[in-house]
């Protein structure tokens, strides 16, 4: 608890990872950024963060090191490859992962950092891009309050609220129950929506009358206007709700319990990402009960669907219904 945070690098700047470091730049920290792409973290750099050629690099002295990437493969290279984090940061550092992964791999970056006298946690975040921008996400952490005091002003920095799951994991678990959650209200408001449009009542009114009761989300509010307005930009990616809700499934398969919102929510995200939709944002859910015409206009390709069988990259064997 002795050093107070200083340096700060980010590797993975994002939709999410840009607003997130800008905050932390904001707060009168020293930034360095890394990112496979350098076109997107020049606003940072224009603002006074420092580029680093190679996560290695960025972190090499850094008290804190944030990463926010796409998938658990990435997380593993960023700590692990031959120009990882884990190597390269100096002992009593904090490494944090912001991306929302693996809780087994959470585990095992969490201890193989302890042995070398660093510091690993899970810290999921949820808000999306609107929260990350507003500097108001909720963080997931998969550490206990004392664990996580020192870095706790550079984590204020970008997080309105903090959740403590105490061991290293929690994190992501209590993150993909919140996608598992998000998955049923997202097909909650499109099945309404398809309901309310195929009868020809007023969509928008009926939306806002759900809006206000036990029928409504968060997500409805948000995300559901968006798609009456054929506006599909993502604020959160297609694919990486899939990506969640298959990591949602390996974990439930692992512990034996059955999901049936959640499988059915990762089917409809599969088809969405298989006929273009996998960069779009989630509330192009939608789409799925539009007909062919309206879902080509927006730029889906039913054609593309390939046949149904198993594809080898997933965990689980039973989600192919379509």
């Amino acid at each position: 608890m002795a050093h107070t945070v200083k340096n700060v690098a980010f590797i993975g700047t994002g939709i999410m990872g840009a607003p997130i470091a800008g905050h932390i730049l904001d707060a009168g920290f020293k930034l360095t950024v890394y990112n496979r792409t350098r076109a997107k973290a020049e606003p940072l750099l224009a603002r006074g963060a420092t580029w680093a050629d190679t996560p290695a690099e960025a972190a090499k002295t850094a008290d804190v090191v944030f990463t926010m990437v796409g998938y658990p493969t990435d997380v593993e290279d960023v700590y692990l490859g031959s120009n990882g984090i884990l190597e390269a940061a100096p002992k009593g550092s904090y490494l944090i992962d912001l991306t929302t992964s693996s809780p087994q791999l959470a585990r095992e970056l969490h201890d193989a950092a302890e042995v070398m006298d660093k510091h690993a946690f899970d810290c999921p975040v949820t808000g999306g891009e609107e929260g990350a921008v507003n500097g108001t996400l909720t963080l997931i952490v998969g550490a206990d309050e004392r664990t996580a005091a020192p870095v706790l002003p550079v984590l204020e920095s970008f997080s309105g609220k903090i959740f403590y799951f105490d061991r290293a994991g929690a994190g992501q678990l209590a993150k993909l129950c919140n996608q598992v959650s998000l998955a049923s209200c997202m097909v909650g408001w499109a099945d309404a929506l398809a309901l309310a449009r195929q009868s020809g009542i007023d969509e928008e009114r009926m939306l806002e009358m759900l809006a206000g009761g036990m029928g409504g989300s968060v997500a409805l509010q948000r995300l559901a206007p968006r798609a009456v307005e054929g506006d599909y930009r993502p604020g959160f990616l297609v694919e990486h709700l899939r990506k969640d809700l298959g990591l949602a499934l390996a974990e439930a398969e692992e512990l034996e319990v059955t999901l049936p919102g959640a499988e059915t929510g990762f089917m409809l995200y599969d088809t969405l990402a298989q006929v273009g939709g996998a960069r779009m944002g989630t509330q192009a859910i939608a789409l799925l009960y539009e007909d062919e015409e309206a879902a080509a206009a927006a730029g889906l390709d039913w054609s593309i669907l390939p046949p149904a069988e198993p594809d080898p990259h997933e965990h689980h064997h039973h989600h192919h219904h379509h």
